[in-house]
């Protein structure tokens, strides 16, 4: 397997292949937005970023930045080796076209791993599963591969984990 090689950051930019393994956790300040169903359904200027080799920040926000009857528990569960046992949500909006729903495109870890124990009960959104994400005003890409919850902005450079032959990073 070829080995990727790093973009150079420019002016304001973050190469994810300076982020640490295992992975960082900070707080931010951003203003964050989630929209689904032609609403916002979440918004915060106070969440969190994690921050893994290769990855764009995974943002997670307080269960409170969500709107009322939004986050719907959903079945299943999924480990990680770093955050613990997670659990999932679908996003609920009622919109102009009545009720739309994105399955299992929220999770949260209830009692995450002591490292990531600011994160118990902040929920992270799988940008490509809804509308729109945006941090600071900017449209986010979903990061690339359908698996991964990382946000991309023009903030930060890549090659990102998820796209084709990046399996073994």
């Amino acid at each position: 397997m070829r080995r990727p090689v790093p973009e150079k950051p420019g002016p304001g930019q973050e190469s994810v292949w300076d982020y640490p393994r295992p992975p960082a956790l900070e707080p931010t300040r951003v203003s964050i937005t989630v929209e689904l169903g032609g609403r916002v359904v979440a918004r915060t200027t106070s969440a969190w970023r994690v921050l893994e080799t290769s990855h764009p920040p995974t943002y997670y926000l307080p269960q409170d930045a969500f709107e009322p009857g939004v986050l719907r528990e959903a079945s299943g569960a999924s480990w990680c080796e770093w955050k613990g046992e997670a659990s999932y949500f679908d996003l609920v909006s009622a919109g102009p076209q009545g009720e739309v729903v994105a399955a299992k495109a929220a999770w949260t870890y209830r009692t995450p791993t002591p490292r990531f124990e600011a994160l118990a009960g902040a929920v992270a959104v799988m940008a490509a599963a809804v509308d729109r994400c945006t941090v600071d005003d900017e449209v986010v890409q979903p990061q690339p591969g359908g698996f991964y919850g990382g946000w991309i902005t023009s903030t930060v450079v890549g090659p990102f984990k998820g796209i084709p032959g990046s399996m073994g990073w």
